[in-house]
């Protein structure tokens, strides 16, 4: 058992400061993806497709960097899962296939997305993107919508030059149909979508349980460890950037640069679970091992040298 801690001990030494390198770069990279891709946008699916014309080279940029930021989330993932294995017999050491299949899916389906996204872009500018919805459709949409938003508001917000609002209304919902087809009819996307609700799921699984069995085992705190599978379900929820926070304070736990160290259970090479509230209320109300200090009873004042005599030759025996 002592020779197993050790070994355990050992490969985890030789990897903490390289995975935590690896979970660092990959919150970069992923942040930076964000950052690149941040100026491509618009209030619809057309203003998106010319902001992405005018950006491709953002769009791709941007979808190597958080594919290459994914792959490097593969070592905390793997080494994490693993540590806890190492730790606990129960756990299916079967899933840890999941902490490199989550991250490579979602490294495809950005690459899948990109392509897709300029696929569109080409087509929608070129004018070869078609609408499946009318002008009639779209001015009965129009109207409808007048009516909920007031005139004051409609006018606010389709304000083209040499159009009436509602003319621009319709001619602006006819354009977001044809972007929105050239989107979901471009030649990668069912792919990238593919690809993205298995690294989703993929994400959300291996979150739950490692984060589990991490806190059950004693690697992470009760706090951290409960976060961890909360944003689980969150990357299941199309949050995957909220992961972000878990894997910061993973990195700087593995350097050992959080508050009070790395917990225990990781220099044990054992597990060390945490007490429970009740066992952690029932150790604080067990009575003290040391027996109270007994009060010393009071002793009369010693009497003087003098009087002690003077008494003595007054009770002493006559001569």
């Amino acid at each position: 058992m002592g020779d197993r801690r050790a070994e355990i001990k050992r490969w985890e030494a030789r990897w903490f400061v390289r995975v935590a390198i690896a979970t660092f770069l990959a919150v970069a990279l992923l942040i930076a993806a964000a950052v690149v891709i941040s100026g491509v946008g618009g209030s619809g699916d057309a203003a998106l497709l010319h902001s992405a014309k005018e950006h491709s080279g953002e769009v791709t940029l941007s979808a190597v960097l958080e594919a290459l930021g994914f792959l490097l989330l593969v070592p905390p993932l793997y080494f994490l899962f693993r540590a806890a294995a190492s730790r606990s017999e129960r756990m299916k050491r079967q899933l840890i296939g999941l902490a490199i299949a989550a991250p490579l899916f979602f490294s495809v389906s950005a690459i899948l997305n990109s392509t897709a996204t300029n696929e569109a872009a080409d087509q929608f500018s070129a004018g070869q993107a078609k609408s499946t919805l009318t002008a009639k459709e779209a001015g009965s949409e129009c109207s409808s919508e007048l009516k909920d938003v007031g005139k004051e508001e409609f006018g606010e917000e389709f304000d083209a030059k040499g159009k009436t609002p509602r003319e621009d209304c319709v001619a602006t919902q006819v354009a977001d149909d044809e972007a929105g087809n050239a989107l979901s009819e471009a030649s990668t996307r069912g792919l990238a979508t593919g690809f993205g609700l298995g690294g989703r799921l993929g994400l959300a699984i291996i979150l739950l349980y490692t984060c589990l069995y991490a806190m059950r085992t004693g690697l992470l705190s009760r706090f951290w460890g409960s976060l961890g599978m909360a944003l689980g379900v969150a990357a299941l929820l199309l949050l995957v950037q909220f992961t972000v926070i878990f894997f910061i304070y993973l990195g700087l736990l593995l350097l050992g640069k959080v508050p009070g160290g790395r917990p225990p259970a990781w220099e044990a090479g054992e597990s060390i679970p945490w007490p429970t509230p009740g066992e952690q209320a029932a150790t604080e109300l067990e009575p003290s091992e040391e027996p109270p200090v007994a009060a010393e009873e009071p002793q009369p004042p010693e009497e003087p040298p003098e009087r002690r005599k003077r008494k003595q030759r007054v009770d002493g025996p006559s001569e």
